[in-house]
Formats: C-alpha cells, structure tokens, sequence
C-alpha cells in the first residue's frame, strides 16, 4: 500500500494537491483513501492532506504513522513531528531551492528537493507551487503517469489550466532528466 503525507501552509494548495493525486490514482484504477487535518483555520497555518493507495479496497481507517512518501510545500516546515510520520527510507519531495544536503534532519530518507516557486514563476503561477511539486512527485513515484496527472489538473484546477499543466509538466521532466543523479 502506498501512503502519502502532504504537508503545506493553508493557502498553498496541499489539499488541492492531495485531492488531485487521489483522484490521479483512482482514474490508474487505485483504491484511494483521502482525508485531510487543519491547523488553524487561517492563511499560512500546517496543513496535512494524507492518502492511501493500494491495487486492493482499502480497510484502515486510521492515520499514517509511516508514509512511504512525503510531499513538503515549504521547507520551512520541516521538523522531526513531520518526519516522524515517515518511513526511515521514505521518499521526501520538498519545495526548495536547496540541495539535499543543505536540508537539515532528513536521516536516510530518499530527498529530492524541487525548485517549485521558481517553476510556478516561470510559467506565470505566481506563488502557487502544487501543480509542479505534483508534476516533481509523480516522477519520482512513477505513478500515476503524467498524462493522467496533467489531465486531473486541467480538468481541476480553478484558473489557470495551461499554466498549471505546464508547471506539472516542467516539474515531471526536471526530475526524470536528473533521476539517475537524484535517485542514486
């Protein structure tokens, strides 16, 4: 079973996120299990959004103590409460400009650090970083494809469809050029 841990500030797009990988996974034929925990109920407050996915109906109903995979909106929010809910070998993409080792406290999980403010910019996002550290994860985790991924985000996003596919794309095809590198 694979389980998922997102974590973001509100307003950043980690349950949009969530939702949208869910929905990724259900339409590869996965059975998905998707919920979500508030912090504060404002802007820039933590946010979770946690699923499962497995090739089996899913029957846990409990939190993820030991996400195979991890996605972090900010690397500002890395701390050891978040990385407690991971796997010692989990998978951690993290919004960063930094290398893997700059970012402190990771143990021997897998880390690929992504750039997503700099693509979300480049291709006219603004701030908003989900579509490519979506595009990022799904390299990484090798499902679902990206044709799946693009097509959930067109059909989701609330504005800005083309730019938020392109972002995902750009981000998809940064980490697969570097996979050997990243992954090794």
């Amino acid at each position: 079973m694979l389980e998922i841990i997102i974590l973001g500030r509100g307003g950043q797009g980690a349950q949009t996120a969530g939702n949208q990988l869910a929905k990724a996974l259900f339409a590869k034929g996965y059975y998905v299990q998707t919920f979500s925990t508030y912090g504060g109920a404002r802007r820039g407050t933590p946010v979770t959004s946690s699923l499962r996915a497995d090739t089996s109906p899913i029957r846990q109903r409990c939190n993820i103590t030991s996400a195979t995979a991890m996605l972090c909106f900010d690397d500002s929010l890395l701390d050891q409460d978040f990385l407690k809910l991971g796997a010692d070998n989990a998978l951690v993409v993290i919004n960063s400009a930094r290398s893997a080792n700059e970012l402190p406290g990771l143990g021997n999980r897998r880390v690929i650090p992504v750039d997503g403010k700099g693509i979300a910019r480049r291709n006219n996002m603004g701030k908003v970083v989900n579509s490519a550290l979506l595009g990022a994860f799904v390299a990484v985790l090798d499902t679902p494809d990206i044709e799946t991924m693009c097509s959930v985000i067109e059909e989701t996003a609330p504005a800005k469809k083309q730019e938020n596919v392109a972002a995902c794309r750009e981000a998809f095809d940064l980490v697969t050029a570097g996979a050997e590198e990243v992954l090794a």
